[in-house]
């Protein structure tokens, strides 16, 4: 996705240094290719009517966070492609994994789940591919990834779900979207992206 060079036989970042050589904890050398689902929806009151921020009075979009269990910190459930994967594959695999538990799931859970999300994974909307600022990045090893936005617009697919962590995450809920949200690495500005393209 993104170019880079090659000094002395190695990958260069093409952002610049950060004073880490090698490939430090990341897989491969020069870009690590990631896929990352923003799964989202409005808000609602009890009443269900959409919830309205009492500053900014816009609707309050959510997203689905997993918790972290290397850092603690809550993320956008994204992860690795393997080897040979389509990202929209990966993004949907991740999201599985690690909000519903997917790995442990039984057969008749999982072909469930695929008549249920067959659609509304299907119409992922590409919000960001390129590089991302993550602190697992190298001098020559470094994040690229593509964010899907995956929204449920009435809240009755994803939405009326009962969200398990699973995989490397150890928390999973529904969290708003926030002018000061504290997320890892560079998914607070994938968020927003999302949060900006959905008001318009």
């Amino acid at each position: 996705m993104t170019n880079y060079t090659i000094s002395n036989g190695y990958p260069m970042n093409p952002i610049g240094r950060t004073g880490i050589c090698g490939r430090g904890v990341l897989g491969r050398w020069g870009p690590n290719h990631a896929a990352d689902p923003v799964v989202t929806q409005w808000k609602k009151q009890a009443d269900s009517e959409m919830a309205l921020d009492k500053i900014t009075k816009k609707p309050i979009l959510q997203f689905v966070a997993i918790k972290r269990g290397d850092t603690g910190e809550w993320a956008l459930p994204g992860g690795m492609v393997d080897p040979g994967e389509k990202v929209g594959v990966t993004a949907v695999r991740e999201f599985q994994e690690e909000a519903m538990n997917s790995l442990a799931a039984t057969e008749e859970e999982k072909s469930a789940w695929k008549q249920k999300f067959k659609n509304f994974f299907s119409g992922g909307v590409e919000v960001y591919s390129g590089y991302v600022d993550d602190p697992r990045n190298t001098d020559n090893a470094w994040m690229e990834t593509v964010a899907y936005n995956f929204h449920d617009h009435d809240g009755s697919t994803v939405g009326a779900l009962k969200l398990n962590a699973g995989d490397d995450a150890v928390g999973v809920r529904w969290v708003d979207i926030t002018p000061n949200i504290k997320l890892y690495a560079s998914h607070k500005d994938i968020v927003t992206e999302v949060y900006k393209r959905l008001l318009q």
